[in-house]
């Protein structure tokens, strides 16, 4: 397939508008279709539509679905059974049914590309942390630990985000689960989840912290604490293997809340590690994962090749540990459903 891939966006708010920039940027791919149920400005030079169906039946290759979670599973099951290939944002739902449900539409649609935007996994600094590892120079993982913090930005509690029915999860599922994707993308699957979550402090129906250990098969241990009360943003991912370490810390967010973006590595010292051992430390700042997506996504398509980052199997392993850490807190699930009920 060499023609320009005609694309359509539905749902038109932060995230849409990052993949319309990147998508108009892009080589192979014109942006020819949107829909949103608030605000098209500066949409102008594309068809908009009132509702979903309209832009999949418009003449596009391929749909782009940036919608509340809610929404996501419905429109990417219309859009495949439509012929369309798919690009749709984490999560691809509330639950675990609603993946079920996408995954059986990719399944009697094998012809078409399916992607699931877990974009962290295309930082400089994450692809750079995995070179390191995979090249052995450290040995094997012995425990990762990750951090991923924000403060809510508005205290509304009439956000979508905050909305059970809209969202199915808090900041776990909203913003966690892309550290739980790079937990993954290290040391593969867990089978074991000790967690407890909690609203702290934001008067939300939904948990604004979650704290879990993960421990798999070969008895990897990780652990991760995804914050809604991380009064200034942080995100860290500290990689420990047998003859030294990586860390990734701070990102580079478009605002710039983050601390800048530095890989450092180091090896172990035996003994007392007395004074200040060395380090490496690169300074790696901009964030290249939104192109990349895209090219990855294009050439998937263009060249029928299989997806490598963000498959549906991504998706359910990765949904798999956020239901899993949500279920793991007995007092949590007791709380929630009290909540829920009343």
């Amino acid at each position: 397939m060499n023609e320009t891939l005609k694309i359509g966006i539905i749902g038109l708010g932060k995230m849409g508008r990052i993949r319309a920039n990147t998508i108009r940027e892009n080589e192979h791919t014109i942006l020819i279709a949107g829909m949103d149920r608030n605000s098209a400005d500066g949409f102008d030079d594309i068809q908009i539509f009132a509702d979903y169906q309209s832009v999949i039946d418009s003449g596009v290759d391929a749909v782009f679905v940036c919608t509340p979670n809610r929404f996501i599973p419905d429109i990417v099951v219309a859009a495949l059974d439509a012929g369309k290939h798919v690009f749709c944002e984490k999560p691809p739902g509330r639950n675990m049914a609603d993946v079920e449900q996408i995954i059986k539409a990719e399944t009697r649609n094998p012809g078409l590309v399916l992607k699931v935007g877990f974009n962290h996994r295309y930082h400089f600094g994450i692809m750079e942390a995995k070179k390191i590892v995979e090249s052995g120079k450290y040995g094997k993982i012995l425990w990762v630990r990750g951090i991923y913090g924000k403060a809510e930005g508005s205290g509304n509690p009439n956000e979508w985000r905050h909305d059970p029915t809209l969202a199915g999860g808090g900041i776990l599922l909203d913003q966690g689960i892309h550290m739980l994707d790079l937990f993954r993308y290290f040391c593969g699957e867990f089978s074991e989840i000790k967690s407890m979550c909690t609203t702290a402090y934001w008067d939300f129906p939904l948990e604004d912290n979650a704290f879990a250990l993960l421990r798999n098969d070969e008895g990897c241990i990780a652990m991760i604490h995804s914050s809604f009360t991380q009064w200034k943003h942080r995100f860290t991912l500290e990689i420990f293997m047998e003859d030294g370490y990586v860390i990734v810390d701070g990102m580079p967010s478009g605002s710039r809340s983050y601390r800048d973006e530095w890989i450092i590595q180091g090896r172990k010292h035996t003994g007392y590690a007395i004074g200040n051992p060395p380090e490496e430390a690169t300074f790696c700042n901009t964030d290249p994962s939104w192109e990349l997506e895209l090219d990855e996504f294009v050439d998937c398509i263009r060249n029928n090749r299989p997806i490598r980052n963000g498959t549906s199997r991504d998706a359910y392993e990765t949904m798999r540990l956020v239901f899993g850490i949500y279920d793991a807190d007995e007092s949590f699930k007791r709380k929630q459903a009290n909540k829920l009920s009343a």
